[in-house]
């Protein structure tokens, strides 16, 4: 089940846990998912694309602030991921079928390896809050 979705993989997509992260599963992470919130939503979009979500319904099923919720949506859709529908209601619309196809493939990585990329999210996350307090570090010129 992935985390906070209730989404969990049928069983022909249910694979063994590996440490392995294809490439373009980690290039895509790296340079596209800018949080686990994040990518739970996007995950749950794509599991359900006929789907309107408004704040307070993606709030509720990823156990979320509705404020949270909101942001998400907005991220969501201004990545490219998802097309607004009316304000504030997005649904799952990818703007090419390659971004269509890394999805699919994160679904997989993340069903298989899901500590594995939360760390590669969370890791990202860490490393731009370390160059972000390394900026104010008091240097001795």
């Amino acid at each position: 089940m992935l985390f906070g979705t209730g989404y969990l993989p049928p069983h022909d997509e249910q694979v063994m846990i590996s440490d392995e992260i294809p490439d373009a599963v980690r290039r895509f992470v790296l340079t596209s998912i800018p949080s686990v919130p994040f990518l739970e939503a996007l995950l749950l979009l794509q599991a359900m694309p006929q789907a309107r979500w408004d704040a307070n319904a993606l709030a509720r099923r990823l156990y979320l602030s509705e404020r949270a919720g909101a942001a998400v949506l907005a991220e969501l859709h201004a990545a490219g991921f998802a097309a607004e529908e009316a304000p504030g209601v997005v649904y799952y619309h990818p703007r090419s079928d390659d971004i269509k196809e890394l999805v699919a493939e994160v679904k997989m990585a993340y069903a298989s390896n899901l500590v594995g990329i939360s760390n590669l999210i969370h890791a990202k996350t860490n490393r731009k809050a370390q160059q972000f307090a390394d900026a104010f570090k008091l240097r001795k010129d």
